[in-house]
């Protein structure tokens, strides 16, 4: 199983914020839909970093209440791993747990974004994948 079947079942959809706007709107965005992670947008397709729910805890924890006004350049992680649509699972998986992060970015290998994936994504199609493989394989026997 690769990214891009992963992407083909949830969509390619990717939220992003500005890295001049405030931590608070970050916040209110990640709420509003429901995701764990915003690109930080240069516009056009490039990101100059990423903000996850992980990075805004830190900030308050460093700063207290008045992070929630820094701006999100202040508290971005800027230094972003991505992976391709041609990429399976299993070194997506890899990947997140060795860096310790659970969103990655998509890119082709032109380096236009396409999408976005988080480790639940990941765990999700794994999972029905091996459920498959099981419903497969008792089938087999049931049949042999």
């Amino acid at each position: 199983m690769t990214v891009r079947a992963i992407l083909e079942h949830k969509g390619n959809r990717v939220y992003s914020v500005s890295s001049e706007a405030d931590l608070g709107k970050a916040a209110q965005l990640l709420s509003e839909h429901r995701i764990g992670a915003l690109l930080v947008s240069e516009g056009q397709g490039k990101y100059s970093g990423i903000l996850s729910e992980r990075d805004i805890v830190r900030a308050c924890a460093n700063h207290g209440s008045v992070a929630l006004k820094l701006p999100v350049f202040k508290a971005m992680t800027t230094k972003v791993l991505h992976c391709k649509p041609q990429d399976t699972v299993h070194y997506v998986m890899e990947m997140m747990t060795r860096h310790r992060f659970r969103h990655l970015p998509v890119v082709d290998d032109s380096g236009e974004l396409v999408g976005i994936i988080s480790i639940g994504d990941v765990v999700k199609r794994r999972i029905e994948q091996a459920e498959k493989e099981t419903a497969d394989i008792r089938e087999y026997i049931a049949t042999a």
